[in-house]
């Protein structure tokens, strides 16, 4: 991965705990940070296979100024979020905002917060059994798709599968798709169990008929067990219907634990 580096942007804008601040205004320094890949740009000599600086330091001035926040925390993560969704060869953003004339009662050199914001590699698998099976799962990928945070990268076939767990029930359409996206993964979740809702999940008993089921399978990778969330997901070896589309879209992907390649599995 290769790095982008602005130090120091200059700007003049009104962010603030206090109405002076935000009636006055002051200056704001801010210094970026872009992770992004720039072989092709730099063997071509191509300015669009890369992230444009200039552009970036209007759309961080434009950003400052045309908004008002009374923490530099809350402008400096909207800011590295803003960056990720605006330009789309930008992998990870550090963005760090010094305000040297914060109201301060005593003599300091300089204030400053630094957030980090990233795209993340997560896989999704995707199940219904309800009405029209396939419609619910594209509707679900569409209400993904419609989150700026959340990106559709691949979808797998969706293949006919025996219900798990409870089997007198009808048979599952399921499969599976990469996405990548800047939510946490406790923040992923709460979309996922949103997008089930708006497409008409209701809660039934466990494994039962669902209109759609999204679940985590993994996540970078990332291992974590906790009450709420289980990364990557525990039974996904032990099922095919989960397995199979995986192994189609990504039959090298390393499972974290097991160490072994999908299609290994």
């Amino acid at each position: 991965m290769d790095l982008i580096k602005i130090d120091d942007l200059e700007v003049f804008a009104n962010h603030g705990v206090y109405p002076e601040e935000n009636e006055k205004g002051q200056y704001f320094y801010v210094s970026i940070r872009i992770l992004t890949d720039f072989k092709a740009a730099a063997e071509r000599d191509d300015l669009t296979k890369t992230v444009n600086y200039g552009e970036v330091c209007d759309f961080v001035c434009n950003f400052m100024t045309e908004n008002t926040f009374k923490l530099i925390e809350t402008a400096a993560d909207g800011l590295a979020e803003e960056i990720l969704f605006r330009f789309s060869r930008a992998r990870d953003v550090i963005i760090e905002i010094k305000k040297p004339q914060a109201p301060i009662n005593h003599k300091f050199g300089c204030v400053s917060v630094c957030t980090e914001r990233k795209w993340h590699r997560v896989f999704i698998a995707l199940g219904s059994n309800l009405g029209n099976k396939r419609e619910n799962i594209e509707r679900g990928l569409r209400h993904l798709k419609s989150d700026d945070s959340v990106r559709i990268l691949k979808v797998s076939e969706l293949m006919e599968t025996a219900p798990y767990g409870y089997t007198e029930q009808d048979s599952f359409l399921n499969g599976a798709a990469e996405i990548e996206t800047t939510l946490e993964p406790l923040e992923l979740l709460s979309l996922l169990k949103e997008t089930e809702e708006a497409c008409g999940r209701k809660k039934t008993v466990r494994w039962g008929p669902r209109t759609l089921d999204i679940d985590i399978i993994f996540y970078d990778d990332l291992i974590t067990d906790s009450p709420k969330l289980t990364i990557p997901h525990r039974e996904m070896h032990l099922r095919d219907f989960v397995k199979i589309p995986l192994c189609q879209i990504a039959p090298d992907f390393v499972h974290p634990v097991f160490k072994k390649r999908l299609c290994n599995l």
